[in-house]
């Protein structure tokens, strides 16, 4: 599969994942989709931006950590859009510090929790929640980091 990640800075860069990183965690979270080609957004965001989105599309109040926009074709048409992932760096900075993790570990885990949520996985029961962190510690694992639901 050749897939295409698309990274927007929004947020400063000091301290950032590389595009390579960022690419680097997709595709692992991509193992096993059967398509020749997808394409990717990633927008890496600061508080301001993160809050207005997490209220404008899940009505909560404050910046979340990420945010998964699956790409809905219309019938009929084609397209190797996977959707939009926007990540925010002050939470996943705070949250990394708070938890005891590598800051570049907890990216990573966003990045697959979120590319996860565009394949359609999701946490809304416990048996969907276990079978989603089962999948998330693999594949980071694979790439090296530790389990991130262990302290």
């Amino acid at each position: 599969m050749k897939l295409t990640v698309r990274v927007q800075y929004a947020a400063a860069r000091a301290g950032l994942p590389a595009n390579s990183s960022i690419a680097k965690w997709a595709g692992a979270a991509l193992q096993g989709v059967r398509k020749k080609r997808m394409v990717l957004s990633v927008r890496l965001v600061g508080a301001k931006e993160g809050a207005i989105l997490n209220r404008r599309y899940r009505a909560k109040p404050g910046p979340t950590n990420v945010l998964s926009f699956p790409f809905e074709c219309p019938p009929g048409a084609h397209t190797d859009v996977l959707g939009d992932l926007v990540i925010c760096a002050p939470v996943v900075r705070r949250e990394a510090s708070r938890q005891g993790k590598a800051e570049r570990a907890h990216w990573a885990h966003m990045v697959v929790h979120g590319i996860l949520h565009l394949r359609g996985y999701d946490h809304k029961n416990r048996r969907d929640a276990t079978n989603m962190e089962a999948l998330e510690i693999r594949i980071l694992k694979g790439l090296g980091f530790p389990n991130p639901y262990v302290s």
